[in-house]
């Protein structure tokens, strides 16, 4: 089985260097997606496109193959195909009526050809001659060349003949790593996950820069996030996540600043540490969810006297958008459940905001500021790789792993509901569903004398909640990793959430 990928058209009209140069990253960072799965899967790309040959097709590696194609970054669509050797316009016929003969049953339709290469023949006369003689079995509603609802595509290449089974959306945007790094501002709410995503999708090699203002479960939630985003649409590229303790700058700011300046200013200050973060990661820009006028640091002129602390490039990608479409954008590529999970940190609320800063009122009230809050603040980042993010988790009483549950044992799948449908677990233990977003809440409510084991399919998000629940006072909670191919199933059936 193949499929061929296509490029985003933005691609596709750049010089010859620079498309050969996209193309070229694309492919890598495909061959590092797919490298992990079983299947024999070979990537080779030339001149406009990649294509992806696989030879042991079976439906659960074809639908993630299919699943990794659509969520990364460059693509505009996949189309699966049947590849046969080329011979004459007969054959092309037989080879397509076994491909589309039932789906074209009681449906109107139209062949479409593109065709590259010499031949004795023309496009056109492909899909007259194939679509004459699909007509003529009788089984479909008609040739309709303007509204077709069933379209048979074909391409010719040289002496190659493609059967297009299937047509699949890409993301669009620009290959991860075409494009300079830059360092995120994230919260966890909508905004800061919406523009992180909209970076990694416009190519750019977006790593975590995390403000704490709400503890150890602030932190987590943000955790939680940042290796969703990163494992569905970035995990091509190793990037970093840091997290700046940030309560005693939001201490130092509630004791000495007037409390209109207080939201400029945090903001001020967390551009100050953020720059300070990224210059030591030779990254050039930031990226803030930052929208015209949401909130009220958030005026053109509070933004602008925000900016004018670094020197350095921050982008927005939000700063046009309303916010029912982040929101929706946030349900689309899944980080709607996470934002609603996590409340708004903002440890600085004034009573009556600006929303005209100036400058020199600005300069004023900061020069009450302690700076060595800040430097300490910055000195006490804790940076790591985020596919190492576990590995940062102090406690003194370490969660259990555990490969092979007991009969007793209680697994709780908190995944997505989303990755849940995709991957369902199969055969083996009473298993029962409480999304990662519910679990805090329903953990008071589960038997405080059965262990549960928390599965995630890539332990991360699974050890983030039980160290976290364990920190809470919960130590009957352990992580289920199981052995590679290894599955479990039999829902608990009388406790499904």
């Amino acid at each position: 089985m193949q499929f061929i990928v296509k490029l985003f058209p933005e691609i596709t009209i750049k010089s010859r260097p620079v498309r050969q140069r996209f193309t070229r990253i694309l492919r890598d960072n495909l061959r590092t997606l797919l490298k992990p799965m079983a299947g024999g899967i070979q990537v080779d790309s030339n001149f406009d496109r990649i294509t992806i040959r696989v030879n042991l097709a079976t439906p659960p590696v074809v639908q993630q193959i299919i699943d990794i194609l659509q969520r990364t970054p460059g693509i505009h669509h996949i189309i699966q195909v049947q590849e046969h050797p080329l011979t004459d316009i007969d054959d092309i016929y037989e080879k397509t009526r076994r491909v589309y003969e039932h789906r074209i049953k009681g449906k109107t339709f139209a062949v479409r050809c593109k065709r590259h290469g010499n031949h004795p023949f023309k496009s056109g006369d492909i899909e007259r001659e194939v679509g004459g003689k699909l007509f003529m079995q009788g089984e479909s509603a008609g040739v309709d060349l303007k509204n077709p609802e069933i379209t048979v595509m074909l391409e010719i290449r040289q002496n190659k003949l493609y059967i297009v089974e299937s047509r699949y959306p890409g993301l669009g945007g620009f290959p991860i790593g075409s494009i300079n790094a830059a360092l995120s501002l994230i919260s966890g709410g909508f905004d800061s996950t919406v523009a992180s995503y909209l970076s990694m999708k416009r190519g750019l090699l977006t790593h975590y820069c995390f403000f704490n203002l709400g503890g150890q479960a602030h932190e987590v939630g943000v955790k939680e996030v940042a290796v969703y985003l990163w494992l569905k649409y970035g995990a091509s590229h190793r990037v970093k996540f840091i997290s700046v303790p940030f309560e005693d700058v939001v201490t130092e700011i509630l004791e000495r600043v007037d409390n209109a300046q207080m939201g400029v200013i945090l903001k001020r200050m967390m551009l100050r540490a953020a720059t300070r973060l990224a210059n030591e990661l030779e990254i050039p820009a930031l990226i803030t969810g930052e929208s015209v006028a949401q909130v009220s640091s958030q005026t053109l002129a509070n933004l602008a006297v925000i900016d004018r602390v670094t020197d350095m490039l921050v982008m927005r990608p939000l700063i046009m958008m309303d916010k029912n479409d982040i929101i929706l954008t946030a349900r689309q590529i899944g980080t709607e459940a996470f934002a609603n999970a996590i409340p708004e940190y903002c440890g600085v609320i004034s009573v009556n905001p600006t929303t005209n800063a100036r400058m020199h009122r600005i300069e004023k009230e900061e020069a009450r500021f302690d700076n060595a809050v800040l430097e300490q603040a910055i000195a006490s980042a804790k940076r790591q790789n985020i596919d190492e993010i576990i590995t940062g988790i102090q406690s003194e009483n370490p969660v259990e792993l555990c490969s092979t549950p007991s009969d007793n044992d209680i697994v709780i799948d908190i995944r997505h509901p989303d990755e849940v449908e995709l991957k369902p677990l199969t055969d083996v233990i009473d298993l029962i569903k409480i999304p990662f977003y519910a679990l805090h809440k329903k953990a008071d409510s589960l038997e405080k004398n059965q262990r549960y084991l928390l599965y995630c399919e890539k332990g991360v998000m699974s050890q983030l909640h039980a160290q976290y629940l364990h920190d809470q006072g919960h130590n009957n909670f352990a992580v289920y990793r199981p052995q590679t191919g290894q599955q479990i199933s039999r829902e608990k059936k009388n406790g499904t959430t």
